[in-house]
């Protein structure tokens, strides 16, 4: 197969590769997260000014009609600069939901100014017990009057604390799902801010709050459709942003055992070191390819789709685990320090193999589909 890159595609890598390395180095990587605020930084308005916040988008919706190779090399580069911005959390997952199911009015208010980049939202579901299963909350949603009333916990609530409003699932009591658009400055939230291992914002929550019926943006099958295709994005982002993060850490790890003498002699002499290497190696090109696997899977049927993308994500999470830990100890101690960037870039490898599921979690879809083609 032909996996060149056509000419816009290669402009796209160039332009997003030379802007997080212009403007996301170790050091300004710290300052953007110590000055991290509400506010939403420089770096998120030149993502919207160069189209970046648009491009997954399907033009209908006011986007740019990336496909998921657009989508692939912007999270790749993002995850080369560990770039501690929410483009997944905070854009491209509730973005996409109310890109499916937000009407007219709803997208004026809430999408148009998200892909410009005047706001930022996020998608509550995880909860204690649920675990990855986002169709069985324990949130609970019932009328009231001509309303709702929305009553549960939400934990790890990624992007929460710079989000304008929320879109939070909740089950309804006819026993399906819905989807629920609630203002994130409302008086009946409690929320516990926090940032998390990996140097992103996330919230606990407890809602008890009246809804207008209009907060309702979608339940039943129509949500569950809505919410496979959003959550297969997202998996497929985060395989390539870990290819990106995976890419670096390789990088640093070769050249410190290039620095570093023993003996009065480089590190990347000893044979032992080099295989460990080129293993590092082996396991970051199969998780690339496994990433390209992923984006062009995405427009495939929905059970075709999923098969694909839970083989890429849980390798791709096994892989990410296996570099992370290869390259601390690589390093030796100072590899859990915080002055070594590379510790950075383990730790949020560990971490994306948790988000969205881990591997265990795909390897059931994985064996669910071939049991059922068996």
């Amino acid at each position: 197969m032909d996996f060149s890159l056509s000419d816009e595609q290669r402009m796209l890598d160039e332009t997003v590769t030379r802007l997080v390395a212009d403007r996301c180095n170790p050091e300004q990587r710290r300052t953007l997260i110590q000055e991290r605020s509400t506010a939403l930084s420089s770096l998120w308005h030149t993502f919207a000014e160069l189209g970046l916040l648009a491009m997954p988008f399907r033009e209908e919706a006011g986007g740019l009609g990336g496909d998921g190779i657009d989508l692939m090399l912007i999270m790749q580069a993002l995850g080369r600069g560990l770039v501690p911005e929410a483009y997944l959390d905070g854009l491209l997952i509730p973005g996409m939901l109310l890109a499916e199911l937000a009407d007219d009015s709803q997208c004026e208010q809430w999408l148009a100014p998200l892909l410009e980049g005047e706001h930022q939202l996020a998608l509550a579901w995880h909860e204690t017990a649920s675990r990855y299963d986002i169709d069985t909350p324990a949130t609970r949603a019932e009328r009231s009057g001509e309303g709702w009333h929305l009553q549960g916990r939400k934990q790890v609530v990624l992007n929460a604390p710079r989000a304008i409003a929320l879109l939070v699932t909740a089950g309804l009591n006819d026993g399906s799902l819905g989807l629920f658009l609630v203002p994130a400055d409302g008086d009946s939230l409690q929320r516990r801010n926090y940032t998390t291992f990996d140097d992103q914002q996330a919230s606990d929550i407890d809602f008890d709050t009246e809804l207008p019926a209009s907060a309702l943006l979608a339940n039943g099958d129509r949500l569950l459709v809505a919410l496979g295709e959003t959550l297969a994005h997202g998996r497929a982002a985060l395989c390539a942003e870990a290819v990106g993060a995976m890419e670096v850490a390789c990088e640093q790890t070769l050249e410190y055992l290039k620095e570093r003498q023993q003996f009065g002699a480089p590190l990347s002499r000893q044979q032992a070191l080099q295989h460990r290497m080129v293993d590092m190696h082996l396991h970051l090109e199969q998780a690339r390819s496994m990433a390209i696997l992923a984006a062009t899977s995405l427009t495939l049927p929905e059970e075709q789709r999923d098969y694909r993308i839970a083989a890429a994500k849980a390798y791709v999470g096994e892989a990410a685990q296996f570099v992370a830990e290869q390259a601390i100890q690589l390093h030796g101690g100072m590899g859990m320090t915080e002055e070594c960037h590379v510790a950075h870039y383990a730790k949020r490898l560990i971490l994306l193999d948790q988000a969205l599921g881990d591997r265990d979690y795909h390897l059931e879809t994985v064996m669910a589909h071939l049991d059922s083609a068996a």
